[in-house]
């Protein structure tokens, strides 16, 4: 797993905690930024995603060649 990919994850739960706080205090400006932090951690995640299975299509072609 590549360290975007946990990183997201964290800021993706952090995210929704705020966004829990915000619904539960009632505090709209919470609500909205957590869920803004959530889709930021959604996307980050989604590119260390996108990065690893890139470098594992690479290294099986590199492996392929070798052969």
């Amino acid at each position: 797993m590549q360290k975007q990919e946990v990183r997201g994850k964290v800021k993706k739960l952090k995210g929704r905690v705020k966004e829990a706080a915000g619904i539960v205090t009632n505090n709209p400006k919470l609500e909205r930024e957590g869920s803004r932090q959530r889709t930021e951690g959604a996307v980050q995640e989604s590119l260390g995603k996108a990065r690893r299975k890139v470098g594992e299509l690479v290294s099986g072609i590199a492996k392929a060649i070798k052969k």
